[in-house]
């Protein structure tokens, strides 16, 4: 009888965070697979847990992934985690879930620490639509054009980034969004030294410039306004009219039509159609 991959997410600062869902999931697993063998030893060790710990990580994925899912084939349980947060989130784990998913294996995700929802929670900036990008690419042709295809994105956007790349990153948000999009910046999420700076790009660039990033980064963008609507003209709305009516529709019906299509008032409308 197959096991399953059970998705288990890990403090992303605060050792407090883990639940005791997570803690007595690690408990009962067979196995552990881990980005880094050695962070999550320490986890472990907080927790009071000892069990066989095996390399699941980006360099290794493809036949680390293979000797787990057979693994789990002949019917152990395996606890997925990564170094902090959620596995496959941005994180090589969605490998794993994919295969294991193709394999037939069921996979069991249990709700925890996320840095992108939590950052998103205290942006102070629009959350009932966003978009997660993750890590942009550290060759600068691909992360513009990256950042292209995101010209005129409405909803807020989600990145994560590293303190040694962040200045080179606002300026790239800088040049692709314009000076004055707003930004949050959350850093060292749930630790001692937590801190959200609420700025726009230019203002990002600017403290940056004299205060080393320390820390890792969540980046909350602000989403492009939406184009304003164009209204159409009462003497357009007329032409319209006279279209319809040459089609072979009466003077209300084409009113009627066009009314629904422009959301022009149908009463104005035919007032001035009956002037013609």
């Amino acid at each position: 009888m197959a096991g399953m991959l059970y998705l288990v997410p890990t403090p992303i600062g605060n050792l407090g965070d883990i639940s005791q869902r997570c803690r007595e999931t690690l408990e009962q697993a067979d196995f552990i697979a881990a980005e880094d063998t050695r962070v999550s030893l320490k986890l472990l060790n907080h927790l009071g847990i000892k069990k066989p710990l095996v390399s699941y990580y980006e360099h290794n994925r493809e036949a680390s992934g293979q000797k787990i899912l057979e693994r789990i084939e002949q019917g152990e349980t395996c606890a997925l985690v990564s170094d902090a947060g959620s596995p496959a989130i941005s994180d090589p784990g969605e490998d794993l879930v994919a295969l294991c998913a193709q394999n037939g294996i069921t996979v069991s995700a249990i709700p925890g620490p996320c840095a992108a929802i939590t950052a998103l929670s205290i942006s102070g900036l629009p959350t009932g639509r966003f978009t997660f990008e993750g890590f942009l690419s550290t060759n600068k042709k691909n992360r513009q054009e990256h950042l292209a295809l995101l010209d005129g994105e409405q909803r807020t956007m989600i990145f994560y980034e590293a303190p040694h790349k962040l200045t080179g990153t606002l300026d790239d948000l800088l040049h692709a969004f314009g000076p004055d999009r707003r930004i949050s910046l959350c850093r060292e999420l749930t630790k001692l030294h937590e801190e959200v700076i609420r700025t726009t790009l230019q203002g990002a660039v600017d403290y940056y410039a004299e205060n080393a990033p320390r820390g890792e980064y969540v980046l909350i963008l602000e989403g492009a306004e939406p184009p304003a609507e164009e209204t159409l003209s009462i003497e357009d709305a007329l032409a319209l009219v006279a279209k319809k009516i040459e089609g072979g529709l009466s003077k209300k019906d084409a009113v009627k039509q066009v009314a629904k299509e422009t959301g022009l008032s149908k009463n104005i409308l035919y007032d001035e159609a009956v002037k013609l």
